[in-house]
């Protein structure tokens, strides 16, 4: 079991000569469209950038490429993994075919909280961490953690 997190179809645009999605746009829609509503979710997106001045920044990610996209494909965008310890989050999502059901890909990510005025790594808010550890025990049941490779990263 995930947890959905959204949709997107596959553009014209995103596709290269070989007649599938280029590489480069499997971290666009993982970002755009899962990540940004997850950092929204969470209390971390633009809003919450734009108000307090601070942000989650990637320091690293892992991107696997299971089956091709074309143009046209929908897929759904979903939450597999979220931890975090008081500066970093942690979160892989899956990119599955929503017609087809096959895994087209993964991404797994680290990030650190980042104060954008002194562009330093920053402890989460109080607030923050009470809504990360709700929607931890609310969701993972959900969670599967095999094939982690940033958990170690995280200082518990």
């Amino acid at each position: 079991m995930t947890i959905k997190i959204s949709t997107a179809k596959i553009k014209k645009e995103w596709t290269d000569y070989n007649g599938h999605m280029n590489v480069a746009y499997y971290i666009l829609i993982f970002d755009q469209n899962a990540a940004e509503t997850l950092m929204t979710k969470l209390d971390m997106g633009e809003k919450s950038a734009l108000e307090t001045n601070k942000s989650t920044m990637v320091v690293e990610s892992h991107i696997t490429y299971n089956q091709e996209l074309i143009e046209g494909d929908e897929v759904e965008l979903n939450l597999i993994h979220f931890d975090h310890d008081k500066k970093r989050i942690q979160y892989k999502f899956e990119m599955v075919h929503k017609e087809k059901k096959y895994l087209a890909s993964t991404i797994e990510v680290l990030a650190l909280y980042v104060d954008l005025k002194e562009r330093k790594v920053a402890e989460f808010e109080k607030e923050k961490v009470d809504l990360m550890a709700k929607f931890i025990s609310e969701n993972k049941h959900s969670f599967k953690s095999e094939n982690l490779i940033f958990s170690n990263k995280l200082k518990k």
